[in-house]
């Protein structure tokens, strides 16, 4: 009974410990097309089922170092309460393309990945996220 107590409290502890460990960010939803990527081209094995992955920031990308990366990504606030609740486990296909001289974003996930911790597709979200 005690090595089952243990085990309980030791789970529980490690489940706080990964949101302590948490970075925090900002999203956005982008729709396709989603090919070219800068990971793999216009393979479209590249994509995880359920289409769940987003492209990431210069910081994150570390030279394409950042492909094929997995993330467990959760909502936690925005205009007009967004958030869904939950979190959701994303692969890295792609790096932010920025049209001006700073990318205000962390992540862009696809409209699948954003419709599963947002209720609105356009909202910009903050996020905490964590590698995996």
């Amino acid at each position: 009974m005690k090595l089952f107590t243990l085990v309980i409290i030791s789970s529980l502890l490690l489940k706080q410990a990964t949101l302590i460990l948490a970075d925090v960010g900002t999203a956005a939803s982008y729709g396709p097309p989603y090919i070219p990527t800068s990971c793999d081209g216009s393979r479209r094995e590249q994509f995880p089922p359920g289409n769940i992955f987003v492209a990431v920031n210069e910081g994150l990308w570390d030279n394409g170092a950042a492909c094929g990366r997995r993330y467990r990504v959760r909502c936690v606030s925005g205009i007009n309460k967004p958030c869904k609740g939950g979190s959701i486990d994303v692969k890295v296909v792609d790096s932010i393309t920025c049209t001006k001289s700073s990318c205000p974003h962390t992540f862009h996930m696809s409209t699948e990945a954003f419709s599963a911790i947002s209720r609105f597709l356009n909202a910009n979200i903050n996020i905490e996220y964590i590698q995996i």
